[in-house]
């Protein structure tokens, strides 16, 4: 049938990916700790990076998860539609 389905994404982009979300967290982390505010400031703030990290990932998620179905559904359209053009013969002729 098709060949299986390869990685758009080479290694050196899902490593700067890595390293971008690691440096971007960080740095808002060690803001927020040396943020010359009351701990429970600090402590909103933490939590708000928390959240918007673990919906970021859940987003992504989603978006992957989605993604893939069409993937799915578009490889088996077109190997319906592959069987459907090789049985078809457009010389036969019906009923002689």
């Amino acid at each position: 049938m098709s060949a299986p389905m390869q990685s758009r994404t080479t290694a050196a982009y899902y490593v700067q990916a890595v390293l971008s979300f690691a440096l971007a967290a960080s740095t808002l982390a060690i803001g927020i700790a040396f943020l010359p505010v009351e701990p429970w400031t600090r402590a909103f703030l933490g939590i708000g990076l928390l959240y918007t990290v673990t919906s970021t990932f859940t987003l992504a998620k989603v978006v992957r998860d989605r993604q893939e179905s069409t993937d799915l559904v578009t490889r088996v359209d077109q190997a319906r539609l592959d069987k459907l053009l090789s049985e078809h013969d457009p010389f036969k002729v019906e009923g002689v």
